[in-house]
């Protein structure tokens, strides 16, 4: 039987490069986020408190960014059947051992750290830089199908897990969804990688180098002496916090507004079902309106969902909570494709996905700061308004390079 990797055109190998990106998305992020249906269980088997468990998504998310660089070199050097292989083996083992920890540092450490590591190297810091390669042309629409993955994840895979842990419990949840997870491992490590980390064959575009020797921090540091590095890191950073300081305690907030367990999952289900529509055209608005006004757009729909929020907080109802997962799902990870790309085509070559793993870092580092802070609030104020507050002003500060800095506004940043 002849090779796949001879039998395969461009526009095909595109096509499959395009469905990793959205599968590895959807497997790696949906089972991470399912840790907002565990919040409740958790508190009452073990009666920690609501900024305890939420310490466990922060480290996750910290995890995630602070090892995205690493994940950069690791892809830039080995390429991406090591970053893929590595992914699926740290956080499909970590959410099989999770089923029998019983000590709070034991979640901080297989959910919290190994999780974190295990998505970055299946997210979208691989994904940015193979879709490059491949889709040169329309970019921002092809990474916001990526992007769509996450969404996608949420849509189907925390359902699931809410319904494990009620019919079975949460260890047994657990369970399930690691080896859900390793299963992905036999067809990671048969598919044509050689082929796939080389990009299209067209001689008019040049293929990003891979060097085999070792590689220099130094596109990096010129990187981030550029305005447009600083103001995607703006746009990611406070982007996140806002999302997230909301995100985490989502399903717990609407339990305690008076709706039901599997309720409350299937509306962060829907919102994630929703970010798939967002995020999918996101990038292709971007390419034909500009960024400026998509992204504008996105964070009009942020801000209205958070100010229904506030009405659920004081009148719990069906309808104002169908136009916040409207609202707030439809803009949820909007944003990403399209930093993505301005930061792809900012800063092609070889450090190319070491320098987005860096941006992408900051993101994890506002999230992991909004999910903290987001169960330290409730923890002193009993409500979750206080938080809302918090994420409405970080909206503000997330939109504001698109409007200050023609850096990040223009098609093409210069330093």
């Amino acid at each position: 039987m002849p090779s796949t990797k001879h039998t395969l055109s461009d526009s095909q190998l595109a096509l499959l490069v395009l469905f990793i990106c959205f599968a590895f998305n959807m497997a790696g992020r949906g089972i991470a986020d399912t840790y907002v249906a565990f919040l409740l269980p958790l508190e009452a088997e073990f009666g920690w408190s609501r900024s305890g468990i939420s310490s466990v998504y922060s480290i996750y998310m910290l995890a995630n960014g602070l090892s995205a660089p690493f994940i950069g070199v690791l892809f830039d050097r080995w390429g991406p059947r090591v970053v893929y292989t590595t992914g699926i083996l740290i956080m499909g083992t970590a959410y099989v051992t999770a089923g029998h920890l019983n000590e709070l540092w034991q979640f901080h450490f297989f959910i919290g750290l190994a999780g974190g590591i295990g998505i970055s190297a299946l997210g979208m810091v691989p994904s940015t830089s193979l879709i490059s390669r491949w889709f040169r042309g329309n970019t921002s629409t092809a990474i916001g199908i990526a992007y769509a993955g996450f969404g996608a994840g949420s849509l189907l895979v925390v359902p699931f897990a809410q319904y494990l842990i009620d019919w079975q419990g949460w260890r047994t949840a657990y369970f399930v969804l690691g080896g859900v997870l390793l299963c992905f491992l036999p067809i990671v490590l048969f598919l044509p990688w050689k082929r796939i980390k080389a990009g299209r064959q067209d001689p008019d575009a040049p293929v990003l180098p891979v060097s085999k020797n070792r590689l220099s921090f130094e596109p990096l540091r010129q990187a981030m002496r550029t305005r447009a590095f600083w103001a995607l890191a703006q746009v990611f950073f406070f982007t996140a916090f806002a999302i997230y300081i909301i995100l985490v305690q989502t399903i717990v907030f609407l339990v305690e507004s008076g709706f039901t367990p599997l309720q409350a999952a299937t509306a962060f289900g829907m919102a994630g079902m929703l970010s798939v529509i967002g995020v999918s055209t996101a990038g292709f608005l971007a390419d034909k309106f500009g960024a400026r006004p998509t992204v504008t757009a996105s964070f009009v729909c942020t801000f209205l969902g958070i100010i229904l929020l506030f009405v659920l907080s004081y009148f719990p109802s069906q309808w104002a909570l169908a136009l916040f997962v409207l609202l707030f799902g439809i803009a949820q990870g909007a944003r990403g494709p399209i930093v993505s790309t301005i930061s792809a085509r900012a800063f092609p070559g070889k450090a190319q996905t070491t320098i987005y793993g860096t941006v992408y870092a900051c993101m994890s580092i506002g999230a992991a700061l909004g999910a903290y802070t987001s169960g330290l609030l409730y923890d002193l104020s009993g409500t979750y308004r206080l938080g809302f507050a918090f994420s409405m002003v970080s909206v503000l500060l997330a939109v504001t390079p698109f409007w200050t800095s023609s850096a990040i506004a223009s098609p093409r940043p210069k330093a």
